[in-house]
């Protein structure tokens, strides 16, 4: 690269990401090669994109077939909320990241304060305004009354939304299968665990057979766990004979807790783990290596064995699209310099660094640019995004920023959190 200065500035971001890796690692943490197996999930993603799949959120999400609406609102705006009951739950996954969240102890022992948080919902979307709703726990089936209270009332405020639950299944009756029907619920969405007991897993299957009859959508997610995969076929084949409609495959994750459970099972996290460094908000923690590159293959699999449900690969930075749309889309409008991203939903701008940013500002102004923000700290010069490609063929190195908007005691102020290099 020859602008040193962008250099430099690049330097600090991969040694800022190269610092949080490394702290983990000083906590016993183990992170895969930086970059191993990219090669391959590339290619796999070429063969799916190839045989016609939808790629959505600048690729964090991967579509075949059949899609919940519950899935297309979770980054649209028109207004996603999910509740739990209760945090209780009868099973202890060692990869659950419920215990990342605030007030988790007190949600276990008191429930969880549901009626304030539909009370809330209505207040910010009115009436009816809310397109989806979700009920998810602990397990939701452990508290079924306050569960059919909670979908009841649900009904009331919000008679058009779209609400689905939860659930690891086991405890799903015939009986409580109707009574959640009767409450309003339109989806249901099961979580096998590959490495439960094949007895455990098998009342899993029979508690989707008891929701096929009775819910109108029946759903499988749940974390791809590194080789699985003949496993994973054979329950394609069981779900596909149930009469699933779809499956989301999610990114199996490290919630920063009982690493020696995943060090036990030789896992390794993914290097790096994000797409964009960033404090994002969805605790469910980091990307186990492998994971991604089994949910493609399964994927692959499905397609070329047609398998009749619809899958869904959700990528964590799928998880965290939702909260950059939450955040950013408000500041759509707020600078005519940043534009506001709908594939990835981050904030965006170029620049130019050093001696580049006297020639690109000629060539910027010439091609009809007003726009520009100088920043003679770091010797860099940004404007809009849409005026980057006048640069072709000049001696410059732009690159793009990207940036969160973030609010705190003192209002909102817009920070940039990544830089790539755009040649």
């Amino acid at each position: 690269m020859a602008n040193e200065v962008l250099a430099s500035e690049l330097r600090e971001y991969e040694q800022g990401a190269q610092a949080y890796v490394h702290a983990l690692k000083d906590k016993g943490v183990k992170f895969a090669e930086a970059g191993v197996n990219q090669q391959r999930i590339d290619a796999l993603r070429e063969q799916l994109r190839a045989k016609g799949a939808q790629f959505k959120n600048a690729g964090a999400s991967i579509v075949w077939g059949w899609q919940s609406k519950a899935c297309v609102e979770c980054t649209g705006n028109h207004g996603s909320e999910t509740f739990s009951t209760t945090f209780k739950c009868h099973r202890d996954c060692y990869f659950c990241f419920n215990y990342n969240v605030a007030d988790y102890e007190k949600f276990v022992r008191e429930g969880c304060p549901w009626r304030e948080g539909l009370t809330d919902a209505e207040r910010r979307y009115g009436h009816d305004g809310l397109a989806v709703l979700g009920l998810t726990g602990g397990e939701p089936l452990l508290m079924l009354d306050d569960s059919i209270a909670l979908l009841e009332e649900a009904g009331r405020k919000f008679p058009s939304a779209h609400k689905r639950m939860y659930t690891s299944g086991d405890l799903l009756t015939e009986e409580g299968a109707l009574r959640l029907r009767d409450a309003g619920l339109d989806e249901i969405r099961f979580s096998v665990k590959q490495d439960d007991p094949l007895e455990r897993q098998e009342r899993v299957l029979a508690g989707m057979e008891i929701a096929r009859r009775h819910i109108s959508s029946l759903m499988v997610e749940m974390p791809i766990i590194p080789n699985t995969e003949e496993r994973m076929h054979e329950l394609f084949e069981r779900w596909a004979a149930i009469g699933l409609d779809g499956i989301n495959l999610l990114e199996f994750c490290f919630p920063f807790h009982s690493w020696e459970e995943y060090e036990a099972r030789g896992f390794e996290i993914r290097n790096p783990p994000f797409d964009v460094m960033y404090d994002y908000g969805y605790s469910g923690g980091l990307p186990v290596a492998g994971s991604e590159e089994l949910c493609l293959e399964l994927m692959l699999w499905g397609i070329d064995h047609d398998v009749p449900f619809g899958m869904h690969y959700c990528s964590l930075d799928n998880k965290h699209r939702s909260e950059m749309r939450l955040r950013n889309e408000r500041g759509a409008h707020m600078t005519p310099i940043l534009t506001f991203d709908d594939g990835d939903f981050f904030l965006k701008c170029a620049k130019v660094y050093g001696d580049d940013r006297r020639i690109a500002r000629e060539v910027l102004e010439a091609a009809g640019c007003n726009d520009f923000m100088p920043n003679d700290r770091e010797k860099s010069l940004a404007f809009p995004l849409a005026f980057v490609r006048a640069l072709d063929g000049c001696n410059v190195e732009p690159a793009i920023a990207f940036h969160v908007l973030e609010t705190d005691e003192e209002g909102s102020y817009v920070r940039e959190v990544a830089l790539a290099p755009m040649r």
